[in-house]
């Protein structure tokens, strides 16, 4: 019966190894996001007329890695793994058995974002605005890692792109969701952050897009994917990943409308300004006549 479905690409996960020291596919692909992330910071940088330093944008990404890793970590064991760690704390520790969540690393990231604002004396926003648009790049190649480790993949179905993966234990075809989040959190989110960002917005706007646009298509990607064993499916429909999700929809939509009445009120403060710089400038002309 799994014939006439696609079989996944027979891929070594190990690209080379030298004695006990492997380079895999999957810390490849982070690899690559890293750099093109930074590759895309400095040009930005560059391009801020002073606002930015190459030298923030290396120690931004520095901190906002290790909020990655440790959040990331954490996240997953808090979130997937509660049961685990109430048996054994130690659990957090053992990274070597796997295990990051994406909800988890985005805390981590905002806790690293904070700690740099308060150091550079820069706003909040105006940092979180900076990094989001690098964040799709990460998430796709992460994807990608994960279609190679043939992990995470998408619920049972007889779509004609179905797949069967050897991790598989029921060799059922299934949803490549791996590649679906690729496509929507990688490609998609990306281009539309670069659309968001390419000219002057209002404060908060780029960090907003992300959010929202993450949580929906987390939410939408989470009807194909397959839940967590050990959890299922709230109420029989509903997942974690989407219950996660919705809280970021929400925070993007208030941030967006926070900063369009910042925007609205500073351009009604401004006007102000100008019109009693006018009126003054009239009554001295005046006098001087």
């Amino acid at each position: 019966m799994t014939e006439q479905f696609l079989q996944f690409p027979v891929i070594d996960p190990i690209i080379f190894s030298i004695g006990p020291v492997a380079l895999r596919w999957y810390g490849m692909m982070y690899l690559v996001g890293f750099v093109v992330a930074m590759f895309l910071a400095n040009k930005a940088a560059d391009k801020s007329g002073g606002q930015w330093t190459r030298d923030q944008v290396s120690d931004l990404l520095f901190y906002s890695f290790l909020g990655v890793i440790l959040g990331g970590r954490i996240g997953y064991v808090l979130f997937y793994q509660w049961d685990y760690f109430l048996a054994d704390p130690l659990y957090l520790f053992q990274i070597w058995q796997g295990g990051m969540s994406f909800h988890g690393g985005l805390l981590g990231v905002v806790a690293a974002v904070y700690i740099f604002a308060r150091k550079t004396n820069k706003s909040f926003l105006t940092v979180g605005d900076f990094v989001v648009p690098l964040v799709p790049v990460g998430l796709g190649m992460g994807r990608l890692g994960n279609f190679i480790n043939a992990e995470l993949w998408g619920r049972e179905t007889d779509v004609p792109w179905a797949m069967v993966f050897p991790t598989d234990p029921l060799q059922v075809p299934r949803h490549p969701s791996q590649l679906y989040e690729f496509f929507l959190e990688g490609v998609v989110l990306f281009a539309i952050l670069y659309v968001v960002t390419r000219k002057p917005r209002s404060l908060g706007l780029a960090s907003g897009t992300f959010l929202i646009g993450y949580g929906v298509f987390r939410s939408i990607i989470e009807f194909f994917r397959e839940p967590d064993a050990h959890l299922g499916l709230y109420f029989s429909f509903i997942s974690k990943g989407q219950i996660l999700s919705i809280p970021m929809i929400l925070i993007g939509i208030s941030i967006i409308y926070l900063g369009y009445l910042s925007q609205q009120k500073s351009a009604i403060i401004d006007g102000k300004i100008h019109s009693k710089t006018a009126k003054k400038k009239a009554v001295t002309t005046k006098g001087k006549a």
